[in-house]
Formats: C-alpha cells, sequence, structure tokens
C-alpha cells in the first residue's frame, strides 16, 4: 500500500477512535432497521381488538350520529331533518332543566365522594394497618351493583315511618316524617348522596395508594425537624397525592355524567323531572316516547360532554408519559 493510499484510510481510522478505548480504533458496526419482518405479526395479533371495538364502539357511535339527523318516530319512516333534532333539543326547556340536573348532579357527586374519600385516605395513612378493615368496608360499596344500591337506599327513604332515616330523625323530632324522594328540593340531593355513597370507596383507595407511595425518608425527615402530623398532612401528603386525586375526579365526572341505574331504581326521573340527568332523558326520549331521532341526539350531546372531560385528562396524562 502507497502513502497516498494510506492517508485517507488513516484519517477515516482516526474518526472513529474513543478515548474510551486507549486510542484504539473500534470498528464501526452499522446497524440496519429491525422489526420491520415484525411489523406484520403486530398487526394480525391486534386485528381482533380493532375488528372488535369498531364492532362494539365505532359503528355504534357513526349509527348514533346517523340517527340524530333524522325524524324517527315509532314505526314511520325515517325524516331526514339534518340538524334539527339538535335545534329542537336546545330550545327544549325541559332538555335545558336537565342539563342543569346533570351539571349539580355530576359536580356534587364527584366533589362530595372525592373530597371525603381524599380525608379518609389522609387519616387512613397514617394507621395503614389497622384501618384495613375499614377501607375494605369503604370499598365494598364501589363494588355494590347501582339497582341493588338503589333498592336498598329506597327502604332507608322510605316516607313513612318504617323509613330508617325517618326512624332516627323521630326519635328526636317525635312526629317527623318526610318524603325524601317525593319532594322535588330533596329528591336530587338524596340522589346525590346515594351516588356520592357508593363511589367514596374508589376515591380512597385511590388516594391512599398515593400516599403510600410517597418514599418515607421525606415523612421521616418532616418527623425529625418537629413537624406535626396535622402538617405534614397539609404541606406533605396533600400536594404528593394530587395524582390520585385527579384520577378519582376524573373517573367520578365520567361515572356522574353516564349515572343511570339508580336514577331508573329510586325515583324514574321523577318527581316532575326533577332528577332527570341527560342519561335518563335520552332512555326516555328513545325507549317510552319512541322518538329515536330525538333521543339520538341527546346520546350525541351527552357524548361531547364526556369527551370535553376526558379529551384533556388524555391529553395531560400523555405528555406525562412522554
Amino acid at each position: 500500500m502507497t502513502s497516498s493510499e494510506a492517508k485517507p484510510m488513516a484519517g477515516a481510522l482516526a474518526d472513529i477512535s474513543s478515548p474510551l478505548t486507549g486510542g484504539r480504533r473500534e470498528p464501526v458496526v452499522r446497524r440496519g432497521r429491525k422489526g420491520l419482518g415484525e411489523t406484520p405479526a403486530a398487526w394480525l395479533l391486534i386485528a381482533p381488538v380493532i375488528v372488535l371495538f369498531g364492532i362494539s364502539v365505532v359503528y355504534p357511535l357513526i349509527d348514533t350520529i346517523r340517527l340524530s339527523l333524522f325524524d324517527i318516530k315509532g314505526l314511520a319512516p325515517a325524516k331526514y331533518v339534518g340538524l334539527g333534532n339538535y335545534l329542537t333539543l336546545f330550545a327544549d326547556a325541559t332538555f335545558r332543566n336537565t342539563l342543569l340536573t346533570t351539571l349539580i348532579f355530576t359536580l356534587g357527586t364527584t366533589v362530595i365522594s372525592v373530597s371525603l374519600g381524599w380525608t379518609l385516605a389522609m387519616l387512613c395513612s397514617f394507621a395503614p394497618r389497622h384501618t384495613l378493615p375499614f377501607r375494605g368496608m369503604f370499598f365494598v360499596t364501589f363494588g355494590i351493583s347501582e339497582a341493588v344500591s338503589g333498592y336498598m337506599w329506597i327502604n332507608i327513604l322510605r316516607p313513612d315511618k318504617a323509613g330508617l332515616l325517618n326512624s332516627l330523625i323521630g326519635n328526636v323530632l317525635p312526629g317527623f316524617q318526610h318524603s325524601w324522594l317525593g319532594d322535588p328540593v330533596t329528591a336530587l340531593w338524596s340522589l346525590i348522596f346515594v351516588a356520592s355513597w357508593s363511589g367514596v370507596g374508589l376515591p380512597l383507595m385511590l388516594c391512599f395508594a398515593a400516599v403510600q407511595g410517597i418514599p418515607k425518608t421525606v415523612l421521616e425527615a418532616a418527623y425529625m425537624d418537629g413537624a406535626k402530623p396535622m402538617s405534614i398532612m397539609r404541606h406533605i401528603m396533600v400536594p404528593l397525592s394530587m395524582p390520585g386525586v385527579r384520577v378519582a375526579i376524573f373517573i367520578n365526572l365520567l361515572g356522574a355524567l353516564r349515572a343511570f341505574d339508580i336514577i331508573y331504581v329510586m325515583t324514574g326521573g321523577g318527581p316532575v323531572r326533577a332528577t332527570e340527568t341527560v342519561g335518563y332523558f335520552m332512555y326516555r326520549e328513545s325507549m317510552t316516547q319512541f322518538k329515536l331521532g330525538y333521543g339520538a341526539a341527546a346520546t350525541v350531546v351527552l357524548l361531547v360532554a364526556v369527551l370535553v372531560i376526558s379529551i384533556p385528562a388524555i391529553i395531560q396524562r400523555t405528555a406525562g408519559a412522554k
């Protein structure tokens, strides 16, 4: 090899030398793309899930949106009305009242259940072993079916003396008797209380898990610095448990927006539609009034409300994962 041929080669070797190898030249291994042959297999594995998702979610969603553009009453031929159902829907005073009821029910249930579950999680974190049965009893309420829970609370809220609540209050105020589910003023708040009781278990467990994830060294350092339990709870446990609180709020909001079983069992949307949410309005218009297009439009409105809540939370979780 001549000197003129050796110089370019020496320069190329110098480019791949590394100080970590003590000046030794290491061969450069150029790796091609891998995994290209695995792509068809991956798509083949997830194909059943995609097909099932399309059949059970995508197709019903598209068909519901299509139905909302038609005026369908019973067995009469469908009549295309475009956005007519939506214009009629928002011009309907009953539906506007239903939107307000849904907002009150959703916010009330979420605030009460998450606040109570968060507070109980903070208290249980100081004695996790001793409070295990207590936490288990609260979480069981989350596992009870809404229909079963509704039938149980109907007996508790009965308007006569046989109702447990009226009986307990009657011991303090003799002759007291109130129709908790028959009064438009108290019916909605009774439903909110029952739904909050059923939903407090999940926030309790999520917030408790978030608190248990706090490094022990942080708590030990606070104790060594002389911090009191209330100060530790306020300045350490509360801020660091916020991820669990956010998840609990998100889940409870979605559950409250889609509430149907407990309303159907306990009040049927009454009295005088005082407890009718969008979910129950959709059922009433579609299944009892046979206005399928009108009920489908209410369903789309409920879907938009769910998306408004879901998308920001999904974006935040995705950004945090990156």
